[in-house]
């Protein structure tokens, strides 16, 4: 018999109350919502003359006119003129409707003006503090809203223990925003030759209050000369936002078996099934992930990260029995192997109680996982 948590009843309410709140309003079509960070009062980062909320907007509506042109596709804008929209009401559109993503779109900056590269966020725990810094950035438009306090339920931006705090919801989109992030980097370095910094998991509450797949991407430093110039041209603007128009043309293509528009090339999509076995000689080896053809087995997924870790390292706070699997350049570590569910949420929640607020179950046939419902 299934048991139910405190959590599980919470989830499940909320899925039922969206689809009755929200059901009925979902197009046939695939809905793709596109947020255009920034905008009006909040200006974003300026640096070099170059403005965030401008390059963001001009990018957001190029991805949207290449995307309207492919069948099935129905494209809604958080903003498509120089307005500020309170950072509550972003996500609030794509749930209204219950889209089917939602893509978020920013710049970078920092006080060095060194750094390049793109990167794109999803939703999830990060101990870096460059990362945090972003976090802080993109959430601080939080503070210029009116009533902020009560809106957000005591969330301050400026407290690392208030980022920390959010943990994902509907943790079963989790792998569906690593695999779309993925292939957003992948487009930029492959098709452009952009520099990139990698598929993080970080605490942003336009992506937390999101309840489907969702991805917040950073085109690069305004910081960085070079680069500003590269984003607020008028080329550049339209060669970032044809990748990542083609990477959500390939997520729609994966998840619903249909064919691109001959106009887009293709895109990079890679293999889940990369994996690796470890050597009995060699116990820092990282172990092979998922089951026996066929046998369902559980396990608890802790974090993804693009960074390769041993399976003996501290990041792991003493648990042992440690695997991972590679999937779209992103590295994702699990902790235990069992056959029973009842066992594997309680592995779970220890894994929480020791610092893995964003662990979950996952079930693993034949070497794939998926999150369990």
């Amino acid at each position: 018999m299934l048991l139910f948590t405190n959590r599980n009843i919470f989830l499940l309410l909320l899925s039922f109350c969206l689809s009755v709140t929200y059901g009925q309003s979902k197009s046939a079509k695939f809905t793709v919502v596109l947020d255009a960070g920034h905008g009006g009062k909040d200006p974003g980062n300026s640096y070099h003359g170059f403005v965030e909320k401008e390059i963001a907007l001009k990018t957001t509506l190029l991805v949207g006119e290449l995307l309207e042109k492919e069948k099935d596709f129905e494209v809604v804008y958080t903003r498509k003129t120089d307005t500020f929209i309170e950072l509550v009401n972003r996500p609030k559109v794509a749930n209204k409707i219950n889209a089917d993503l939602f893509v978020s779109i920013h710049c970078n900056s920092v006080a060095n003006q060194t750094p390049a590269g793109t990167e794109t966020f999803v939703m999830g725990l990060s101990r870096s503090d460059m990362n945090l810094e972003v976090a802080k950035a993109e959430n601080s438009v939080i503070l210029l809203e009116d009533n902020y306090q009560k809106t957000y339920k005591g969330f301050d931006p400026k407290k690392p223990e208030s980022m920390i705090g959010r943990v994902i919801i509907q943790e079963e989109n989790l792998n569906s925003s690593i695999a779309l992030a993925s292939t957003i980097q992948d487009n930029f370095t492959n098709n452009l030759n952009r520099k990139t910094r990698g598929v993080k998991q970080q605490p942003l509450w336009v992506l937390d209050a999101a309840v489907m797949p969702g991805v917040l991407i950073e085109l690069g430093f305004l910081s960085n000369k070079e680069e500003g110039e590269f984003l607020n041209s008028e080329e550049g603007q339209k060669k970032m936002a044809k990748q990542i128009a083609e990477a959500i043309i390939a997520y729609k293509k994966e998840n619903f078996n249909e064919s691109f528009n001959e106009d887009f090339s293709t895109p990079v999509v890679k293999s889940s099934k990369v994996e690796v076995k470890e050597p009995l000689n060699d116990v820092a080896s990282e172990k092979k992930s998922g089951a026996d053809e066929g046998k369902a087995e559980f396990k608890i997924q802790l974090f993804a990260s693009s960074k390769k870790r041993a399976v003996t390292s501290p990041d792991f706070k003493g648990l042992k029995d440690i695997s991972y699997s590679f999937d779209n350049n992103l590295y994702k570590y699990f902790y235990g192997n069992v056959s029973d569910l009842n066992e594997a949420k309680k592995m779970c929640q220890q894994a929480k109680n020791i610092g893995f607020p964003d662990a979950f179950v996952v079930t693993v046939v034949g070497g794939k996982t998926s999150a369990i419902k």
